[in-house]
């Protein structure tokens, strides 16, 4: 990397406000600055000012107060200029394309804008097409694009023109992991081969280790700057995960412990965050009756720093239902060949799927996998186009009213009426079952709702606007709850109280849960996943299952880490193609990992890469994900 002394991209107390009566800040004294041939991240949920900063540095939106500059320019006093300078792809699938042309109009009509020599034109256009491997789908309209090629289409106008400067908003937001994938090996090869600047903004923590560093933000402040593996070592305490039997004696014994700070569970394991001695929390636990099955200690991640730093409260409501545990044994959910088509497109194609009762089953895939419409076709909200569906026994197709009232949905836009309070809200749909207005009182304490019951919706942050369109969606105690899309774009400290209020209705209440999630790090919260891709189910089994079929099919992972990681990718490229690199590390499947870590540092070696670390990595869920759509689409020829 060039360090130069004058930043490419520069922010310096940057603030911006919306709203003439009710102002509301969304960008607060911001300061950051990236340097040529940098891949810098921008990380936050929805709401942190990360759209903002970016139309500010795109020269599109002015802000309040500070400077921002690009290449030295200001942009405000030369913002056209400065447009000419970058290329900006906005949020969005695709939204900067127009549906109505083909993928070849497209790219014309941005050459156009750009006033691009027909010479620079055709060289730029081949070399891009090549990169992204839509060459084949030249005279395909931008509106049969699946999400993947559209953001790949999209990356192709902003790049036309081959700036040095690119500012990509959340661009990888619910597309495939494949396209996924693909997309960050393009924009590594972009910032290898012109030395690029790069700020990417995303909301995928898992995505921060992509960049060279990062900004992690949040309510419009910046709270940590710097590498990822350097906000990674500004972790307090330790942290541990462990399985222990019975798991809610367990989780009970750990909130009780003062030097015990956080307790999350993801399926079978509760994940710690400590004080002291590890071995005296096992030793408590045992003490107490608790049986542990194993305990190991874990590095902290981005999001266990990023609730740090700000400051994370030990949250952690009781929420039941039910006096006890109403586990039952049985089929809650059952598809058969249940397909679901609009206009001649599929959506849903042969889905099987069972359910069992009182589990967390997750569908796991990107926008437009089928998800949704799978969800809405069990909740007898979309009529199958084939198939049958029972839940808990009763016919969808034939008794859609008893399903309704069997069943709690909770759909992916909070449906809560925003101009009515909280407590209007749980009235009407007390009256909606038939209830009494008593019967969300002791729900409305256990969430922590009492002190928000004359707020509007509307007024509230989105992590509390989830709790009450929750509660709205249990009110009645059903049996089975989906939850579609329930934490998109929640920052982190929400979503884990979210995950913490579906744990308890799985293992307190007994509730069967179904929620629906393009979050692959959520995978593993669930008790079993169906992984779905283009209105397939793919796959289905426990997280554990899952990576362990991947690993038996395609290999394990081995973590390659050097002195100098973007050569040692650069050559690794050339001997393993689908080598990906990961911030300051890169990542390769094997199914001969001693060999390959023998042959691998001899080609490093051999290259003049020096200070070579391989190692086993344990696989993730996006690898295992990607190796089962690659997999399916062999098999579909």
């Amino acid at each position: 990397m060039n360090h130069e002394e004058r930043p490419i991209l520069e922010a310096s107390n940057l603030r911006r406000w919306y709203g003439r009566f009710a102002r509301v800040d969304a960008v607060r004294g911001v300061s950051f600055s990236v340097r040529r041939g940098e891949i810098f991240g921008l990380i936050g949920p929805d709401g942190a000012g990360k759209t903002s900063i970016m139309q500010i540095l795109a020269g599109v939106l002015r802000p309040h107060g500070g400077a921002a500059s690009v290449e030295g320019m200001d942009v405000v006093a030369a913002s056209e200029r400065v447009k000419d300078r970058v290329g900006y792809m906005p949020q969005g699938l695709g939204s900067n394309l127009y549906d109505s042309l083909t993928v070849h109009e497209n790219i014309e009509f941005f050459r156009d804008l750009r006033n691009l020599p027909a010479d620079v034109y055709r060289r730029n256009r081949a070399e891009l097409l090549e990169v992204t491997r839509l060459a084949p789908f030249l005279e395909r309209r931008a509106a049969n694009l699946s999400g993947g090629m559209r953001q790949k289409l999209a990356l192709i106008c902003t790049l036309i023109h081959l700036p040095d400067v690119l500012l990509l908003d959340e661009p990888t937001t619910g597309v495939d992991p494949i396209s996924r994938q693909e997309f960050w090996q393009i924009i590594h090869r972009v910032v290898e081969e012109r030395d690029a600047t790069v700020l990417v903004s995303t909301s995928y923590m898992d995505e921060a280790e992509r960049c060279h560093r990062i900004a992690l933000l949040h309510a419009g402040h910046v709270v940590a700057e710097g590498s990822p593996e350097d906000i990674r070592h500004r972790a307090s305490g330790h942290f541990a995960r462990l399985a222990a039997e019975p798991q809610a004696s367990a989780l009970r014994l750990l909130r009780q412990r003062r030097d015990v700070q956080s307790t999350e569970v993801f399926g079978d394991e509760i994940h710690v965050q400590f004080d002291g001695e590890l071995r005296a929390i096992e030793s408590a636990l045992i003490g107490q009756g608790v049986s542990v099955k194993h305990v190991a200690l874990q590095e902290a991640g981005l999001e266990d720093v990023f609730l740090q730093l700000l400051g994370d409260e030990r949250e952690t409501p009781s929420f039941s239902i039910a006096t006890a545990p109403t586990r039952q044994i049985g089929e809650a959910v059952g598809c058969r060949r249940v397909s679901r088509h609009f206009r001649g497109f599929t959506a849903v194609d042969s889905v099987d799927l069972v359910v069992q009762r009182g589990q967390i089953f997750g569908l796991l895939g990107p926008n437009g996998a089928g998800k949704t419409t799978l969800i809405k076709m069990m909740c007898g909200l979309l009529e199958p186009s084939g198939g049958d569906i029972d839940i808990g026994g009763i016919n969808v197709r034939t008794e859609r009213e008893r399903v309704w009232s069997a069943i709690g949905y909770m759909s992916q836009r909070f449906s809560l009426y925003q101009d009515l309070s909280v407590q209007q809200n749980l009235r009407l749909y007390a009256d909606l079952y038939g209830l009494p207005h008593s019967a969300y009182d002791e729900l409305m304490a256990r969430l922590g709702l009492e002190p928000f019951a004359s707020r509007l919706t509307r007024d509230l942050p989105v992590g509390l606007r989830q709790r009450v369109s929750l509660l709205c969606a249990v009110l009645h105690r059903p049996a089975t709850v989906f939850l579609d899309e329930p934490t998109s774009g929640v920052d982190p400290r929400a979503r884990r109280l979210f995950w913490d209020l579906i744990h308890s209705l799985s293992r307190d209440a007994g509730l069967t849960v179904i929620v629906s999630t393009h979050y692959m790090d959520e995978a593993a919260h669930c008790d079993r996943l169906g992984l779905m891709h283009q209105g397939r189910l793919i796959a289905d089994g426990s997280p554990e299952q899952l990576k362990e079929r991947s690993c038996r099919r395609s290999g394990s992972v081995l973590a390659i880490r050097t002195a100098d990681s973007r050569t040692a990718y650069h050559v690794l490229r050339r001997e393993r193609p689908h080598a990906v690199l990961y911030g300051d590390h890169i990542r390769v499947r094997t199914v001969d990992p001693d060999n390959d870590h023998v042959t691998l540092a001899r080609v490093l070696a051999r290259a003049g890469v020096d200070r070579i670390r391989i190692e086993p990595a344990p696989i993730s869920m996006d690898e295992a994900f990607t190796d089962f759509i690659q997999t399916a689409e062999a098999m579909r020829g």
